[in-house]
């Protein structure tokens, strides 16, 4: 329990600036207690209630523009991606190796999604960046397409998103709410895909444990929203770069 409520937490916490995490430390953390059809249900639903909760603190900041663009794409995005993922199976190409003694498996697909991810956050680090130099409106909206697409296929949306929104040129409020309300369409669109298998698993779930990582995710929403007004926007910007360039990396390691 106290591992999970840990997770939940620092997940949420890191989630709430990054736009990735929470999923990351609370999927291991529930399949340590549950079998793996409940830990993945299980995750599923505290992630979007964690999402609702977050759009309650941030969503009236959110860019209307943008979620008419990029936050609708990425819905079409998500939808076909995760219906490519049933018949994408058999495609993957993947490495298996051991670094440090703990397995680790290399595939295209994450490594092409870790060198986007990288080269976006890089450019945001960079001078370009300290230039102004931003992304249309056009842009993104194949951005949201593209964010949306790799997010139903592989699960990794939150990083992409937060990669392509960096370079809107929103303000801080702006960009942490956008990405917010855009996170909840996608999750939404998701879960009506997985509805079926979340279903299935549904009474499989301890609601004890289910509520735990539901408040904790919450306390750690909450404590990001506090620490959210005293951080400015190039500080929050340069937190998000490194820490995607971080989970690039992950993903090309195949870890």
């Amino acid at each position: 329990m106290i591992i999970l409520i840990a997770a939940a937490l620092c997940g949420s916490f890191m989630s709430f600036f990054c736009g990735f995490g929470l999923g990351t430390l609370l999927l291991p953390a529930f399949l340590i207690i549950l079998p793996a059809p409940a830990a993945i249900a299980a995750s599923a639903l505290v992630h979007m209630a964690n999402n609702l909760f977050k759009l309650f603190l941030l969503g009236r900041h959110a860019d209307k523009h943008l979620l008419l663009t990029f936050g609708l794409w990425s819905v079409a995005g998500a939808l076909l991606g995760a219906i490519t993922l049933g018949y994408a199976g058999g495609l993957s190409i993947k490495y298996t190796y051991t670094l440090l003694g703990y397995p680790a498996e290399i595939t295209l697909l994450n490594t092409l999604l870790g060198m986007v991810i990288i080269g976006f956050s890089w450019f945001e680090l960079s001078t370009a960046a300290e230039r102004g130099i931003g992304m249309g409106r056009n842009a993104l909206t194949a951005g949201g397409l593209l964010s949306g697409f790799f997010g139903g296929l592989s699960g990794h949306q939150g990083a992409l998103r937060s990669a392509f929104l960096m370079r809107a040129g929103l303000s801080k409020e702006a960009f942490m709410g956008t990405r917010v309300v855009c996170a909840c369409m996608v999750d939404l669109s998701r879960i009506a895909v997985y509805a079926s298998d979340i279903t299935t698993s549904w009474h499989d779930i301890p609601w004890v444990y289910g509520i735990a990582a539901v408040i904790s995710a919450f306390t750690g929403a909450w404590l990001g929203n506090r620490f959210l007004k005293k951080i400015e926007l190039p500080l929050l910007n340069r937190i998000v770069s490194i820490a995607l360039i971080l989970f690039g990396l992950k993903l090309i390691l195949g870890l």
